[in-house]
């Protein structure tokens, strides 16, 4: 990712455009994602190694994510290995590939809101930059993948960033452009990367870039919708938010075409990218999950994802309705936490973990958790039936 030394924040966003104002679908979804997921998804990214474009272990990584997709339903014909080819420094020819997972829109299908970031590292496993990425690009395709949104989506992990964007430049040019001719109709690429946060910081801000640079262009789209997407991380997470400019990574290719682009990145820099300190033990990943929520807030307004229950599926449509009824209560608690279901539920799962994704406590088919041994902190409850699966974040204080 980008090395640079001092950020460039021009101006505060702004939060209170009147055309966006919070739809209550959207935030159910946001709501959704799993601090649990985002854990296992950064430590299974670090446990993966270094991932230096085209070696086995980039290799491996582009398989792990690919077993992702199918896990969550995602089918082959959705998803695309993009291969691609360039020249080393020393003359050297090295090959990688980057994933694309195609999410089509139901009124505009040939028309894309493109949500991306690099899975490739150097030196280090790459936690922050990119492996937080990656795991809230994940997330947002877990969540979304039942939902109707009238544009297309792709989710796309690119490979070759850290060599000078190799893959992405590879996409926008043979891809998205073939010679002269622009092949893919483009709403706008969203970058997330290296949002992982130093653990410590004070992480309660991301960064939303603009374009300023390169063609001009595109100079005043890329302004407005990063505008949107600040006003998406207020409605949908708990993150304030500073704009600054797009620098050096994977929106800069699209840019070159004259494609709308916006990103996300960390406010406080972490410094530990691009070295053996980028691990899951210096970041922090409840930034990461907040960011991961407004993510999927603003990519619902960007692919206009529907708004009303009775037409998100089976899943959506009974599931949500459930969890939104589940009761989990005295929140503060103390000694005992209560979980409530709007019906009889025989079959169900409890999991509290720690805010570091730890578990700590564990129950099967049990309304009353005894939460003695628990100190007084911040936790995330998980409530797993066959129809429903909520997250949600309870205090212990005694």
């Amino acid at each position: 990712m980008k090395k640079i030394a001092v950020f460039l924040f021009t101006s505060l966003a702004l939060q209170n455009i009147g055309a966006q104002n919070l739809i209550q679908a959207y935030k159910t979804r946001a709501d959704m994602v799993s601090q649990t997921n985002i854990t296992n998804n950064l430590t299974d990214f670090e446990n993966l190694g270094v991932k230096t474009t085209g070696s086995p272990v980039n290799t491996n990584t582009l398989n792990w994510l690919k077993n992702k997709y199918i896990s969550y339903g995602y089918t082959a014909s959705q998803i695309e290995e993009d291969p691609f080819t360039y020249t080393t420094f020393g003359g050297n020819s090295t090959s990688s590939k980057n994933l694309v997972i195609t999410k089509t829109g139901t009124v505009y299908p040939d028309k894309y809101v493109i949500i991306c970031g690099h899975f490739d590292t150097i030196v280090g496993p790459g936690v922050s930059d990119n492996g937080s990425g990656t795991s809230i690009l994940l997330e947002a395709a877990r969540i979304l993948k039942d939902i109707p949104t009238e544009y297309s989506i792709k989710f796309i992990h690119f490979s070759g960033e850290e060599q000078g964007l190799k893959g992405s430049y590879h996409y926008a040019d043979y891809i998205a452009y073939q010679g002269n001719t622009r092949t893919l109709d483009i709403k706008l690429v969203l970058n997330i990367d290296q949002v992982g946060g130093q653990l410590g910081n004070n992480n309660n801000t991301i960064t939303c870039e603009k374009d300023i640079s390169g063609m001009s262009g595109n100079n005043a789209a890329s302004a407005a919708v990063t505008q949107e997407l600040a006003v998406c991380t207020g409605l949908y997470s708990p993150l304030q938010t500073f704009t600054s400019n797009a620098y050096s990574s994977d929106y800069i290719p699209f840019e070159a075409k004259g494609y709308t682009i916006t990103g996300f990145y960390e406010y406080i820099r972490s410094e530990n990218e691009h070295s053996v300190d980028d691990t899951f033990a210096n970041i922090d990943p409840v930034y990461v999950y907040n960011v991961g929520k407004a993510a999927v807030g603003a990519l619902q307004h960007f692919a206009v994802a529907t708004t009303t229950n009775n037409a998100l599926g089976t899943q959506e449509s009974t599931g949500q309705k459930i969890s939104e009824a589940v009761n989990i209560y005295p929140n503060p608690a103390k000694n005992q936490l209560t979980v409530e279901f709007p019906q009889k539920t025989k079959q169900f799962n409890i999991e509290i973990s720690d805010m570091t994704g730890n578990t700590v406590l564990h129950s099967e088919n049990q309304n009353k958790i005894d939460t003695t041994q628990l100190i007084n902190g911040v936790y995330m409850i998980s409530v797993k039936t066959d129809r429903s699966h909520i997250t949600r974040k309870i205090i212990i204080e005694k």
